[in-house]
């Protein structure tokens, strides 16, 4: 399998990594394709996946830097793809959007009996429209038609089509054009026997209160409500002892930490950049309430948000914008306001720091749901099911996932809240140290 990804570097896509995994687990030789990250080598060897990285392309602006990210990506992408196939003669290739451009160079593989996958990430044409409004210049529809079509010949190429839930399956179905069974959904989730709570080498203050953001900075994503919010609790409402922690990069983490500056929140929000696992699992093991800022948009009302349910997996109560998906994942662990509405927003988190009854319940909440219903590994079955079938692989016992080892200490070395230890497990929630 060679699995080509744009948008992110692997191991930090977290998705695509537990694809990988799943696929080693169950006997496939897999290869990725994808940009660098900072101090990443060019060629990465982890638990058996071989990972190719190029330089990634500069940060694009306007139209005419968006198309030479793409053209410039997509060049050192179908180079790599020959330096792969001298190693080892894959036999699918899986591209994981945005953008909708890799249709093209599966095709050029089908010569030699590639066949393609399309991990669908990602809406393009609602991410335009969600950032730019309806197209109403010449050169907006222009752009919009060109995204439009670029997803139809993505749909229309790929042998079968993986959708990220049943929002995205049905545009798969209705505006893709797809047989309903050649369209299957494998929820991102994350591996809860992996990702829970440990105590955090360096916890919150006992008397402080921990709000986290967790994922991309760009425009669409509604990371500036967070630092309105911010502003809101500590200046308008006297809550000095707030502190929020947003973790990742994006186009706009230049603009968010000016606005910062501007809203006098230097003491009271802490930007870390591009977040590893280590830093994920600190941040989200110290903190008390998960931000979900994602404003009602045509893309985010119908996407399923990672950071939705890696909150829940460290088992925080979460505020959320009123999204039908995010709605969908977060369940009881969600308290939801009208979208854009800071001051309501504000509302939920202080009845979340005052109300410490909800708070436990809420967490308890989330770690049952997601533990419960939105795990990774049933999801890793219908992920290598889709393989397996097209392969003709029969599994009488089933997918293989491992077990993981029961463990007292994270890799890290902190140590594991005792979950199923109820007493201190409610401590934790409460407390964070």
């Amino acid at each position: 399998m060679l699995i080509i990804v744009q948008n992110l570097p692997v191991p930090l896509d977290r998705r695509v990594w537990l694809e990988c995994q799943a696929l080693r687990a169950n006997g496939y030789d897999v290869s990725v394709i994808c940009p660098k990250g900072p101090g990443d080598p060019g060629r990465q060897v982890i638990d058996a996946v071989k990972i190719f990285k190029y330089r990634p392309a500069p940060e694009a602006r306007g139209l005419f830097g968006f198309a030479l990210e793409f053209a410039y990506s997509w060049m050192r992408t179908a180079a790599l793809t020959l330096v792969v196939w001298r190693q080892c003669r894959f036999a699918f290739i899986q591209a994981c959007n945005p953008p909708d451009t890799y249709w093209l160079l599966a095709l050029l593989w089908r010569i030699r009996g590639v066949r393609f996958v399309f991990d669908h990430h990602d809406l393009n044409p609602e991410l335009f429209l969600s950032r730019f409004g309806r197209p109403r210049t010449l050169i907006q529809r222009a752009e919009f038609a060109t995204l439009s079509w670029l997803e139809r010949m993505t749909f229309r190429s790929a042998e079968r089509v993986i959708s990220t839930n049943d929002s995205y399956r049905e545009i798969a179905v209705r505006r893709g054009g797809r047989d309903p069974e050649d369209v299957i959904v494998v929820r991102s989730a994350p591996d809860t026997a992996v990702m829970r709570p440990s105590y955090p080498a360096i916890p919150r203050p006992a008397d402080a209160v921990e709000l986290v953001y967790l994922g991309i900075m760009g425009p669409q994503d509604g990371v500036d409500t967070v630092l309105y919010v911010m502003d809101e609790l500590v200046h308008n409402r006297g809550r000095r002892d707030v502190h929020a922690t947003l973790m990742g990069f994006g186009d706009s983490q230049q603009d968010l930490r000016r606005l910062a500056s501007d809203l006098r929140l230097e003491e009271h929000v802490t930007f870390t950049g591009r977040a590893d696992r280590q830093m994920v699992a600190e941040n989200l093991s110290r903190a008390d309430i998960g931000l979900c800022p994602d404003l009602k948009t045509p893309l985010n009302d119908v996407s399923t948000m990672n950071k939705t349910m890696e909150y829940m997996a460290f088992a925080l109560p979460s505020v959320s914008f009123d999204l039908v998906e995010t709605i969908f994942s977060g369940g009881e662990a969600l308290l939801v306001v009208p979208t854009g509405d800071i001051a309501a927003f504000s509302d939920q988190i202080e009845r979340l720091i005052d109300d410490k009854r909800l708070r436990l319940t809420m967490a308890r909440a989330a770690r049952a749901r997601v533990s419960e219903f939105l795990d990774w590994q049933p999801q890793a079955q219908s992920y290598v099911g889709v393989y397996d079938a097209l392969t003709g692989t029969e599994r009488p016992s089933g997918v293989t996932y491992p077990d993981a080892p029961e463990r007292t200490h994270d890799e890290w070395g902190n140590r594991i809240v005792p979950l199923g230890d109820e007493a201190e497990f409610n401590r934790f929630i409460l407390e964070r140290r």
